[in-house]
């Protein structure tokens, strides 16, 4: 259903993440939108930094996985968004310990601003 893709005729990754992932067509696939570090019980913003931001990013996908009927094992491709490239070993530490089995295609982009305040907006792709 799902493989990981790797060359040596292309740079390896620089951090928790597959040159490409391989899906076998027949699947369904379920498009996550970003998440923002936002702690549903309360609506706002996690305090404490880009650790903290990044795990409430990371278990509210996971959550949204969970009610489509799948896991993160499942998820074949991730963005995440940064308001400061200089957290990108940090996102990577919390990142890499959340991953299961091969991990994800993905893409790291800086950009000047996300909703609220955060630092961090995650999105993801699975097959289910």
């Amino acid at each position: 259903m799902v493989s990981q893709i790797e060359t040596n005729g292309a740079p390896k990754p620089i951090g928790p993440y597959s040159q490409a992932i391989k899906v076998e067509s027949g699947s369904a696939l379920l498009f996550v939108s970003g998440q923002i570090p936002l702690d549903p019980a309360t609506g706002s913003i996690v305090e404490g930094g880009i650790v903290k931001q990044t795990h409430q990013s990371l278990k509210n996908i996971e959550a949204i996985l969970a009610t489509a009927g799948c896991d993160k094992s499942q998820v074949v491709k991730v963005e995440i968004f940064l308001t400061d490239l200089s957290l990108f070993s940090l996102v990577n530490e919390v990142y890499g310990q959340w991953l299961e089995g091969a991990a994800p295609a993905r893409q790291t982009i800086e950009v000047s601003a996300l909703p609220a305040g955060a630092l961090i907006e995650i999105s993801c792709t699975a097959v289910l």
